[in-house]
């Protein structure tokens, strides 16, 4: 216990190990739910709150969120956070994803994005909780550091999140208020769910407890969407923990914990009613239903769902073949094998990674392609060359600077510049303009920039992304394998397809590495990937053999999926890795695809004229 004031911001892990916040409203139904104690039955359906989260309910007392539709089960946990914190004034800090929609920080980091912008910073870079952003308040974009591509991020109010104060309970108790069981009981609720319960307790016999009434639950949406993820920052580790100025409390276990199956039952089963007799009893044992009584299950599922008109899919090798609403159907598995019952969901969807098995003498060559594999090879800048006089190529001096910042060091361009690094060979009330984009800068800010990046001989304006000279990475060396097979895509059945096989050992990083002389990994090669043998699809083909020569297709860094460091991660061009379905977002159909990666492409300096330029 601790005696504090707080704000309660409910959170889910997703699969990346990353706790994400639900959004106010939804915290406040939860925090209701758990407040209001046994009487409310112990689990939320997330979509009295928010339809989109329709198919979700969470269980407080073994504190996981289930999907019913796919039986999906994840940790959640209760955080506290200052008051005087973002969530506790209702500000949302939210970057844009690659479909165009917004998608909230991680709490911590929000908070610390929060923290910088009160304090009028012109800019927070976040490596020093952990991630490789930095974001600038005067435009509102978020920069990779490693890559330098931008992001737009935003700002935004929001319910201020639930406030508790006096004596706060751990993340997990639960109920919340110990003297909520005796508080008069609510009607009972007449949806096809607690229809569902009431009829199987009725034919489980004496052993099991009586519903606990809760309030009806809306009708969910044709289409409910889950809670999306993020791609950004990782949180840290502990269920069971108080944010900002508040001390920790004692974490109800880490990421192992959190990846263990949950308690599907609690000790202690009770006929009484709400409030009375001992508390520990108030909640059914569903460890208790012996195998007779999970055939009843089945069995009352169907009578209620198909007098209630809901849609069933059926569930094999019960006593025969049973009808069981899709939204029930994860539940009914779950309690099956824990029975030790088989259980078959009819067609489930199927990941689809790879084509059908092809032979040698049914792959063909691309036409207009000359080869069909191509090693890394490693381009450098021309020797004897000084960041001074490559940058002179692409710059005209700026006697009378304008009165305003530079972007790089965030002094005024009329003032000598504010960087502290190792200082070049140039004065630093210097200023310059590049000549596409007529972005201006001190060239002291340039030519540190230049050092601290691949010394290829090009410039990336850090305003725009203009690209200047031929802009090259650090990809590790490998192989890229490319040919036609005689199958097609979703959504492109009119044509073959092209597959790209690439394959990059594990090896040790160079002087352009993030850490030069230490051993990076290569997880996941050789990695294949898809795309339609149609005219658009071949120029996409010859434009990532462009890249892959410039060494733009992976670099070495920090992986978003797993976390691990010093490892091969892809480098902005995205790639189609899944064949015959598109169930990660790495598939087809996608109709969009060949257009987005063309523009990834000549955001890194790669278009048409590039292919004149390779041939030159």
């Amino acid at each position: 216990m601790l005696l504090a004031s707080a704000v309660v911001v409910w959170e889910w892990l997703n699969e990346h190990g990353r706790w994400r916040p639900y959004s106010p409203a939804v915290s406040h139904h939860i925090e209701a739910v758990a407040r209001a104690g046994p009487r409310a039955g112990g689990s939320v359906v997330l979509g009295q709150a928010d339809s989109r989260l329709a198919p979700y309910i969470i269980d407080l007392q073994s504190m996981h969120q289930f999907r019913q539709d796919t039986g999906t089960i994840r940790p959640v946990r209760r955080s506290y956070y200052d008051p005087s914190s973002a969530p506790g004034k209702g500000v949302v800090w939210e970057w844009e994803n690659d479909s165009g929609t917004w998608t909230p920080y991680d709490m911590d980091v929000g908070i610390t994005i929060q923290r910088a912008y009160e304090k009028q910073h012109p800019w927070v870079d976040l490596s020093a909780i952990g991630f490789c952003y930095v974001i600038d308040f005067a435009t509102m974009g978020q920069i990779n550091r490693q890559t330098q591509r931008k992001r737009r991020v935003r700002r935004r109010l929001d319910m201020v999140y639930p406030l508790v104060s006096g004596t706060l309970p751990k993340s997990q108790s639960w109920p919340a208020s110990p003297g909520a069981a005796a508080a008069p009981p609510v009607p009972a609720c007449t949806c096809p769910q607690c229809l569902l319960v009431m009829s199987v307790k009725a034919t489980a016999g004496p052993g099991a407890a009586t519903l606990q009434p809760r309030k009806a639950a809306p009708a969910p949406p044709a289409t409910p969407k889950p809670p999306l993820p993020a791609a950004g920052p990782k949180a840290p580790d502990g269920v069971a923990v108080v944010r900002g100025s508040l001390k920790p409390l004692a974490a109800q276990g880490g990421r192992r914990q959190a990846a263990s199956t949950p308690a599907l039952s609690s000790a202690g089963a009770s006929g009484s009613p709400p409030g009375v007799g001992s508390s520990k009893g108030s909640r059914a044992s569903l460890g208790t239903l012996n195998r007779s009584h999970l055939q009843r299950l089945a069995i009352a599922q169907s009578r209620v769902l198909i007098a209630s008109g809901v849609p069933t899919v059926p569930v094999k090798n019960l006593t025969g073949s049973s009808p069981v609403n899709p939204a029930l159907a994860g539940i009914t598995g779950i309690l099956m094998s824990a029975a030790g019952l088989p259980v078959c969901l009819t067609r489930p969807p199927k990941l689809v990674l790879h084509p059908p098995p092809v032979s040698k003498s049914e792959i063909q060559s691309i036409p207009g392609i000359s080869h069909s594999c191509r090693k890394t090879t490693k381009k450098q800048a021309k020797k004897g060359k000084t960041p001074e006089e490559v940058l002179k190529k692409y710059l005209q001096k700026v006697r009378h600077p304008p009165d305003e910042d530079c972007t790089i060091c965030m002094e005024r361009l009329s003032a000598p510049s504010g960087y502290k690094g190792p200082q070049p060979a140039i004065k630093p009330d210097l200023v310059g303009k590049l000549v596409k984009c007529s972005h201006i800068f001190h060239l002291h800010c340039l030519v540190a920039m230049y050092n601290n990046g691949n010394k290829d001989g090009s410039l990336q304006c850090p305003t725009c992304k203009t690209i200047y000279g031929v802009k090259t990475g650090t990809q590790p060396p490998g192989k890229m394998e490319y040919h036609i097979i005689p199958h097609a895509l979703p959504g492109h059945a009119d044509c073959k397809t092209i597959r790209i096989i690439y394959n990059i050992p594990p090896g040790v990083q160079g002087p352009e590495h993030p850490n030069p002389g230490k051993s990076f990994t290569a997880r996941g090669f050789p990695r294949h990937c898809y795309l339609p043998d149609s005219e658009k699809g071949r120029k996409v083909l010859k434009l990532l053999l462009v890249a892959w020569d410039r060494r733009l297709i992976f670099a070495i860094g920090t992986s978003s999926t797993t976390g691990e460091s010093d490892t091969v991660i892809w480098n902005e061009i995205h790639h189609k890795t899944e064949f015959g379905s598109n169930l990660t977002g790495h598939g087809y159909p996608d109709i969009n695809y060949l257009d987005n990666v063309l523009a990834e492409l000549a955001a890194q300096g790669i278009t048409e004229e590039s292919l004149a330029q390779e041939k030159d």
